[in-house]
């Protein structure tokens, strides 16, 4: 079969595309910007095709998908506002569906949250908004509604782990009272897959969920236990839903603004009525606990395959950071330095992989953090995001506050864009170069200055740049570590 897969590059699209591929299927993936397609550059696989789609913008003409036949619907925008995401979402819908309509599709499948109770966060309200506008076309319409996703790199897998490992005593907001009914990964992508072009699933809508219904706060012990951690949790009845937000915000990974729209979805319970999807279909939910243990398998493996981190959105609702990828030269501040290098240049270029999350900067690892912590105070990203795979690089990937535009293995060149709060933007780039038979690193720092403000922020924080700049770049070519093997993927 034909199936045409939006959000390939997502969370759960990037996890959901394989299993098709096993089972047969040829999968059209559609892609805001193809370069961050993870095979592309690298390998292809003969059962997949791209098209390069924004779902906001008008729709390009598209005869390969005529033949299509199932379309995955996976286009979320929570995380890219707090007050229009809903207008986003509505729009994306309306325009999947006419490039969907005139095709030979014979059943859409969306992905979307549940929506039982009578007074709905924006955020799911949003959700049901998309679910009603396709419905209303003229393929069938299989809705599958979940709750918590439990999974390495999902959202509130991470937010959970953030808050687990490094609070010992929490003080929360009532929310934490709230019930929901958490899902495994697994068992997502086993409904997404077992509905396909089922006819008894057409034009229906089905919520699913774990065996468990729990509150926020005993997931949150839950987890601590399959942790070994013992915690404490201290409800307070006071706390603002502004207050809970920035309280997510700093003791967490996640942005402001998806903070915000968490908060607004966690005053509203998510408990599945209509779970008779797990019959039809012979799955087995899996526990909560044994959830967030099969989660923590795939991290100590480094075999995490997507994270909610990675989404343009989670920074940029635009989706126009791509377009920075030609560095400019005028009106900039550069910072350049070359370091010959002896020995095995690939060793150099395996450092340049794994560079920032565990493995950090190379040098100035305490400036490192306390710029992280400056830039949180200021409701930027912060260092916490880390880096998805602490081998593998792929375009549009995050790495702490930057976000990789350009990672090109072949031609050995690693391009950074800043999502840090600055009063410019800035970029960061390691190239190795061959000159008369030697090889050189070539580490580049680029500084585009937004007025006055912008230069003396250049000029304030060049004395640091001096010694981390300089320190990094040298610590990239002599650094070694046996059986180093990383490479971009």
């Amino acid at each position: 079969m034909k199936i045409l897969l939006t959000g390939a590059t997502g969370y759960i699209g990037k996890r959901l595309l394989p299993i098709l591929l096993d089972r047969g299927h040829e999968v059209v993936c559609c892609v805001r910007n193809r370069e961050r397609f993870p095979a592309y550059g690298k390998f292809t696989h003969p059962n997949i095709s791209l098209l390069e789609v924004d779902f906001l913008k008008e729709l390009p003409p598209s005869e390969g998908v005529k033949d299509i036949d199932a379309a995955y619907y996976l286009i979320h925008s929570m995380s890219a506002g707090t007050g229009d995401f809903a207008e986003m979402e509505a729009a994306s819908a309306r325009n999947f569906l006419k490039l969907i309509e005139p095709t030979s599709a014979r059943q859409l499948i969306y992905l979307t949250g549940i929506t039982n109770e009578k007074e709905l966060s924006k955020h799911l309200s949003s959700r049901q908004n998309v679910e009603e506008i396709l419905a209303n076309s003229s393929v069938p319409l299989t809705a599958i509604k979940a709750g918590i996703i439990v999974g390495s790199g999902s959202a509130s897998f991470e937010i959970m782990r953030d808050l687990v490992e490094k609070l010992p005593v929490m003080i929360t907001p009532k929310w934490v009272t709230t019930k929901s009914q958490p899902i495994a990964i697994r068992n997502v992508l086993e409904y997404l897959e077992g509905v396909l072009l089922r006819e008894d699933t057409f034009n229906k809508a089905f919520d699913i969920g774990g065996p468990d219904v729990l509150t926020y706060k005993e997931m949150l012990l839950q987890f601590a236990a399959v942790r070994g951690f013992t915690r404490k949790i201290i409800t307070v009845p006071v706390m603002t839903p502004r207050l809970s937000s920035y309280w997510l915000y700093f003791v967490t990974s996640t942005s402001y603004k998806l903070a915000v729209n968490l908060v607004d979805s966690m005053k509203v319970e998510v408990i599945a009525r209509n779970n008779e999807l797990e019959n039809m279909l012979g799955i087995h939910p899996i526990p909560y606990k044994e959830a967030v243990s099969l989660a923590f398998q795939k991290i100590e493996q480094s075999s995490v395959i997507s994270s909610w981190k990675d989404s343009l959105a989670s920074s940029y609702a635009d989706n126009s950071l791509l377009e920075h990828i030609n560095v400019p030269t005028d009106g900039c501040f550069v910072d350049h330095r070359e370091k010959k290098i002896s020995g095995s240049h690939e060793r150099v270029l395996n450092n340049i992989w794994a560079i920032g999350g565990k493995r950090g900067w190379y040098y100035g690892s305490r400036l490192w953090k306390i710029r992280g912590f400056m830039d949180k105070m200021v409701g930027g990203v912060g260092l916490r995001r880390g880096r998805t795979d602490q081998h593998h690089i792929n375009t549009g990937d995050t790495l702490d506050f930057w976000r990789v535009l350009a990672a090109d293995e072949k031609n050995r060149r690693l391009l950074l864009y800043a999502e840090m709060k600055l009063p410019g933007e800035a970029w960061l780039e390691f190239k190795i170069i061959e000159r008369n038979g030697e090889h050189f690193l070539h580490q580049t720092a680029t500084f585009r200055p937004n007025g006055l403000a912008g230069r003396l922020y250049w000029y304030s924080v060049m004395p640091f740049h001096f010694f981390v700049f300089e320190g990094m770049a040298k610590n990239l070519v002599k650094f070694k570590e046996p059986g180093l093997q990383q490479k971009s993927g």
